[in-house]
C-alpha cells in the first residue's frame, strides 16, 4: 500500500489566522494527512500547542463537515481526516 502524500504548513509569529484555515481547507479537499509545524515565535508550550490542535479541528470541522484527529509530536501537529462523513 502507497503511503499517503503529507503536506505541510507553519504556524509563526501570526498564529492561527483566517489563512492559516483557508489554506487547510483547501489542502484537505486533496489530501488525508497534513504536518503543521508550529514555529518558536508562535509558542513553545505544550499545552497551547494542544489547544490550538483542538481549535484547528473544531473549525474545519464546522467548514468541511468532516472529523478530524491529531497527534502532537514535538512541536508538530500532524492532522489526519477522518472518511467517513460527520453524523448531524
Amino acid at each position: 500500500m502507497a503511503r499517503p502524500e503529507i503536506a505541510t504548513i507553519q504556524i509563526g509569529k501570526q498564529g492561527f489566522t483566517k489563512g492559516c484555515l483557508e489554506l487547510l481547507e483547501k489542502i484537505f479537499k486533496t489530501h488525508e494527512l497534513v504536518k503543521i509545524c508550529v514555529l518558536k515565535t508562535c509558542t513553545r508550550d505544550r499545552n497551547e500547542i494542544k489547544k490550538l490542535a483542538q481549535d484547528i479541528c473544531s473549525e474545519l470541522k464546522n467548514r468541511i463537515k468532516k472529523d478530524f484527529t491529531f497527534r502532537i509530536i514535538g512541536f508538530t501537529i500532524f492532522m489526519r481526516k477522518w472518511r467517513r462523513n460527520v453524523k448531524s
